[in-house]
């Protein structure tokens, strides 16, 4: 399979700028894809924001099974995290994050009082990969569409402050990935929920080792019951090419669209591509 890479010049512009910024930052929001939550999260971003509060969220909570999420829940815990769990489109979750990023404005203002200087509002930035729902969740927090969004990676292109409330000011930061993509395990999740730019990848080939994946996984089922071709016994490239020619007149670039859509419309159902890793005892 060709590499999976993908780095826009405005990503490099916007990454150099949000380092700038970060030194103003109080508290960082992590946003990450909840159907790949290990996949949709920076390297290096625990280097960048040092000791700086963190908030991790989890968008997308409705695309995994409600079973799922507490294992999740639960794993993350057990790393030392507490997750918020979010859809952004519908404004669930939402509620949280704005409580938990004033409590972090609490702690920035008594350090102020304490130094004689005036309280002012918790500075927030919004950090994740392209098209995790970011500029969702700021319009959700805002109550109101002021940042640009929609479901394609890059929509974002430049750092903006905007006022939440007398409480919060938000920096909405452009998806940031890193300059090469080490894991390409990691890097061909991402393609398949398209949380990086259609230019960097081959559809056909990421529709293919979709299926096996799936298969993998074990969860090949939701391909049988959308298509009535059961892709068990068969390498995602077989599954590609029959379904091709019994449905789709021979033509495999439709189907490997079509069955990327559907995953990323939702139409197989609550489809993980990631289950919290087992320790090895």
């Amino acid at each position: 399979m060709a590499l999976i890479q993908w780095y826009p010049g405005h990503i490099s512009k916007a990454e150099r700028q949000l380092k700038e910024q970060l030194k103003r930052v109080d508290v960082v929001l992590e946003v990450r894809d909840a159907r790949i939550p290990l996949a949709s999260h920076h390297p290096q971003l625990k280097d960048w924001i040092g000791d700086k509060p963190r908030i991790l969220i989890l968008n997308r909570e409705d695309m995994i099974t409600n079973t799922l999420k507490q294992e999740w829940q639960e794993w993350f815990k057990n790393e030392g995290e507490n997750p918020f769990f979010t859809n952004a489109k519908d404004g669930k979750g939402v509620k949280a994050i704005n409580k938990a990023s004033q409590g972090c404005g609490v702690e920035v203002n008594k350090k102020r009082q304490s130094r004689g200087m005036l309280p002012r509002p918790v500075r927030a930035v919004v950090i994740g990969f392209p098209n995790v729902g970011k500029s969702a969740l700021i319009n959700r927090l805002l109550n109101r569409k002021i940042v640009a969004s929609a479901r394609k990676a890059g929509v974002t292109r430049q750092l903006q402050w905007v006022r939440i409330s007398k409480d919060i000011e938000l920096l909405d930061a452009p998806g940031i990935i890193p300059l090469k993509l080490e894991n390409q395990d990691d890097a061909l999740k991402l393609a398949i929920c398209e949380d990086i730019g259609e230019a960097a990848y081959e559809n056909q080939e990421v529709a293919q080792k979709f299926v096996d994946l799936l298969v993998n996984l074990g969860t090949e089922y939701v391909l049988k019951e959308r298509y009535g071709l059961d892709p068990l016994d068969l390498t995602g490239e077989e599954f590609i090419f029959k379904l091709a020619q019994t449905k789709y007149q021979n033509d495999q670039e439709r189907v490997a669209r079509q069955i990327l859509q559907d995953f990323r419309k939702g139409y197989l159902g609550k489809v993980s591509l990631e289950y919290p890793p087992i320790e090895a005892k």
